[in-house]
């Protein structure tokens, strides 16, 4: 008997968006708390994010925006894709989005909702925090219009084609989620900061399509390893037409990683090229002087947090500070957090008060508050992985708890904020996954890894040993081992089902394990990361003894697609058999902020780019490799994956390649999902001999 849900995942998968259909997000919470503002579609299966309100303290909901509606109001299209996001003024009255090109105003008190007569096509819609006006780009240009539609006007306008004002670049790094990140208003709604992106120095790469010969290929600007990055400076533009430019040492600091305009004035947030320094500064409106308010160093790399560094109120910085194992919390220059709490993000500032997000497990994080008055609080109890924004007093709180994609909306009530009728729920319409994931938590070896173990649904302790399937991301950029859920476990499981036992480890550099624990990769991508894996299967496999360590093998994408092909390259005495998706061959071919963040400057230390060259380690293939790749992909190039195959042909390796028409770097929940998983859970059978196979009930295998 089939298990339920094994061959409807993948279609589940793509119909729901990685279940992120029906889904609330993007809340925005006005000073007073009495409405929230959040996106959702109105089911699980359907694509098109609405904009809605819930009045507080009732919990009713309103539709402010239905973009079908309005799209179909204008005759522009259909508005399939729906309100991608949105902004609001700072009492959240007044609401601006982008829809098919356009730009829409809803007053959220009226529920009104209006086109106004801006210069399209209109992106990053800003209102100032007055709700007198709303900014937002248009070609490259930044530009403003009265709320009331009247005085359209630019305010920059690109001096070439390869200029571009308000665009978000590395200020997406410390930004918080979903918030407009390439300009921000002044309190008083009179002028902006703004960035000023010029890649004209910036290499140009292509995306040809095979299958259209008749086609110029894409072009896009690429700043690789070692190569020239885009010139960023920041501007302070006047609605009167000043401009004033922001003045620090570029040179010397050429990644502006953060910006804003509180309270206190405009800052910025400067990182030298080789992000061994950070420097938070003060700007001075009126000349475009700089001041620094607090600089921050590291031997490997300053760690960028979102939501860091910051001022209270009354000028106190607040940042953060590694030390002895732990990354601390810091108000104007003083720890406040305990060691072993390790600081993830900074998710809002009111007064003198802290909201953060922490964790004291790897797998879980929680909500926190730093008030000087009253010390630190926890806000959460439950296990799960736990975010939000507040205004101070009502907290709108997102628990991942593993139940479901998406987790669950609260909003409720801060400690010491009063009593009230909260909390109320913000509904999910999420579909609830066909597949349930069958998984045993592990702590493995001496370092404790975080591990994973997904079972067949069918399979019986003792009943007989399994294939082994590692299924990690492995890198920096994020956990696989959480308390929560996401579509990459139900991936794990569907692959479980295909009569694996499949394991996802945490190992070396990836985030949650603190300071030490991330800087272990520092000048060597994978070594460390690839002897994680191999001590987590070996640790996984004594304590269950189902575990057939003669068929193993690894799967995975982007990082973890170069570390599945780096694992059978290096070590076939382990791994059996790898399917490597949209991995970094050579080194040089990905981007440099974050390349250059582990290896440094390949003209200082070309021999860490070599060392962590997938290409010199071709002639040593000795076990089934399949490589995939998007066409399209403009995050990892494709010429990774053809220079790998081409390093393996001429040292007379046979290998499989399976390139993706169309596709770019997340083929995954496209419309290539159900055949792409197949594809990859054949080959591995066919190569591990899923002798198991005669173990799996009948259908399973499909």
């Amino acid at each position: 008997m089939t298990p339920p849900g094994v061959s409807s995942l993948p279609a589940q998968i793509t119909r729901t968006g990685r279940f992120t259909h029906g889904v609330p997000g993007r809340f925005a919470l006005g000073a007073d708390g009495g409405t929230v503002l959040f996106l959702r579609s109105r089911a699980g299966d359907d694509p098109a994010g609405c904009l809605w309100a819930a009045d507080l303290p009732s919990g009713a909901e309103r539709l402010l925006a239905d973009p079908a509606a309005l799209a179909g109001a204008t005759g522009q299209g259909s508005g399939a894709n729906g309100i991608g996001g949105y902004g609001t003024d700072a009492a959240a009255t007044l609401a601006a989005f982008a829809l098919v090109g356009r730009l829409w105003a809803a007053d959220v008190r009226t529920g009104r909702v209006r086109e106004l007569p801006a210069q399209g096509p209109v992106t990053d819609a800003l209102p100032d925090p007055g709700g007198r006006r709303i900014g937002y780009r248009s070609a490259g240009a930044l530009r403003a219009i009265g709320a009331d539609g009247a005085a359209d006007r630019p305010l920059a306008v690109p001096e070439g084609p390869d200029i571009e004002y308000g665009a978000a670049g590395h200020t997406e790094v410390t930004a918080l989620p979903d918030r407009v990140s390439g300009y921000w208003w002044a309190p008083d709604g009179a002028s902006l900061l703004a960035t000023r992106t010029d890649h004209t120095g910036v290499a140009t790469w292509y995306l040809p399509d095979p299958t259209r010969p008749g086609e110029a290929p894409k072009t896009i600007r690429y700043a690789a390893a070692g190569a020239v990055n885009a010139d960023v400076s920041l501007w302070v533009l006047g609605l009167d037409g000043s401009r004033t430019r922001v003045r620090w040492d570029e040179r010397a600091f050429e990644y502006v990683v953060g910006a804003g305009w509180d309270a206190r004035g405009p800052y910025a947030v400067v990182q030298s090229r080789d992000q061994r320094t950070v420097r938070f500064l003060a700007i001075d409106p009126a000349s475009g002087a700089t001041t620094v308010l607090a600089e921050q160093r590291d031997d490997c790399w300053v760690q960028l947090l979102p939501g860091l560094p910051a001022r209270t109120d009354s000028g106190a910085v607040v940042a953060h500070a590694d030390q002895a194992g732990t990354r601390h919390l810091t108000v104007a220059g003083a720890v406040v957090t305990p060691a072993g709490l390790q600081i993830r993000a900074v998710l809002g500032i009111h007064g003198e008060d802290v909201l953060f997000a922490a964790s004291d497990d790897p797998v879980r994080t929680d909500l926190w508050v730093y008030r000087p008055a009253g010390g630190l609080a926890r806000l959460t109890d439950e296990a799960g992985v736990h975010t939000g924004i507040w205004n101070g007093r009502t907290l709108v709180h997102v628990a991942d708890t593993g139940d479901r994609p998406g987790g669950r909306a609260t909003v409720r009530r801060v400690m010491g904020a009063g009593p009230g009728p909260l909390p109320v729920p913000i509904a999910s319409l999420a579909e609830r996954p066909v597949l349930e994931p069958n998984a045993t938590r592990l702590i493995l070896g001496a370092r404790e890894l975080r591990a994973n173990l997904f079972w067949p649904s069918w399979h019986r302790p003792g009943s007989g040993v399994l294939p082994v399937l590692l299924d990690p991301y492995g890198g920096a950029g994020a956990q696989r081992v959480t308390d929560g859920i996401d579509t990459r476990a139900l991936i794990a499981q569907w692959f479980a089902e295909q009569g694996f036992a499949v394991l996802v480890a945490d190992g070396s550099g990836t985030p949650g394990r603190g300071p030490a624990w991330e800087r272990e990769v520092h000048g060597d991508l994978f070594g460390p990361v690839v002897d994680d894996q191999v001590t987590a299967l070996h640790e996984a496999a004594r304590l269950c003894p189902d575990l057939d360590l003669t068929r193993v093998g690894i799967r995975g994408w982007s990082f973890s697609g170069s570390l599945a092909a780096l694992a059978v390259l290096r070590r076939p005495d382990v791994f059996h058999a790898a399917v490597a998706g949209a991995g970094v061959t050579d080194q040089l071919l990905y981007e440099a902020h974050w390349r250059e963040r582990f290896l440094g400057h390949p003209a200082e230390y070309p021999e860490r780019y070599e060392a962590c060259s997938l290409l010199r380690d071709a002639p040593g293939l000795a076990r089934p490799l399949l490589l995939i790749h998007g066409l399209a992909d403009d995050n990892v190039h494709v010429a990774n994956t053809l220079r790998l195959s081409a390093a393996l042909l001429a040292a007379g390796r046979p290998h499989e390649v399976l390139l993706l028409p169309d596709a770019g770097h997340s083929a995954i929940g496209g419309p290539l999902t159900q055949s792409l998983l197949s594809h990859q859970a054949q080959f591995l059978r066919r190569h591990l001999g899923a002798a198991g196979s005669d173990q799996i009930p009948p259908g399973v295998a499909d």
